[in-house]
């Protein structure tokens, strides 16, 4: 079974996403704290570490899959499953929070904290801590850093936004393409320069 998927979004509903890889669509379970990290727009690209599950009705099984943004994530994962009595769907909707803050509290026996996580009360509280305290340093050391916004568009670029809008241009390629721009020419403050200046570069790239 894989354990890396790379394709495009083509759907997306609450904890769930849809990735298109060659023809085929796999619908991957994200944890929250991962997928509030999958900040694209359908039709864009997106690479997740897969953690797989084979369910068994009777005769028949299927495949669940889950993503994560890399392999650490993945790994800590799988440590919450060692805790018996916590499975996979418990285990993605428990990862709420950022691995080292949760990691911290099972370091901790913060019993307090691991029952605000979904899903855990008190007695898996105390499950989680029996089996993985003092066995979740490596995650303690890993603080993920929290994303910076993008800058803001400057009012004059707003023009130019809406052409290439009109262009059809994801927005989010769009602002990427205007930001780019003003960092390589920072004293431009015109939208009409701007957007010759996006289109030059453009075409010195194809």
């Amino acid at each position: 079974m894989f354990s890396r998927i790379t394709g495009t979004l083509v759907d997306r509903s609450d904890g769930n996403v849809v990735l298109d890889v060659g023809g085929l669509s796999y619908d991957i379970i994200l944890p929250p704290c991962v997928e509030e990290k999958v900040a694209i727009e359908n039709g864009e690209q997106l690479s997740l570490e897969i953690y797989s599950v084979m369910n068994m009705e009777g005769n028949t099984g299927h495949f669940t899959f889950y993503g994560f943004s890399n392999a650490v994530e993945r790994e800590f994962f799988e440590k919450l499953l060692s805790v018996a009595s916590i499975g996979p769907r418990s285990a993605a909707r428990a990862f709420s929070q950022p691995m080292s803050r949760i990691a911290g509290a099972i370091d901790r026996g913060d019993h307090a904290f691991l029952k605000t996580l979904p899903g855990i009360g008190q007695q898996k509280a105390r499950d989680i801590v029996a089996k993985l305290q003092g066995k979740v340093t490596k995650f303690l050391l890993i603080r993920e850093a929290e994303p910076a916004p993008p800058a803001r568009i400057p009012d004059f670029a707003e023009e130019a936004l809406a052409v290439l809008l009109q262009l059809e241009y994801r927005r989010s390629e769009a602002e990427e393409m205007i930001r780019s721009t003003l960092e390589a020419a920072p004293g431009m403050n015109d939208s009409e320069a701007l957007l010759a200046e996006i289109y030059r570069q453009r075409a010195a790239h194809e």
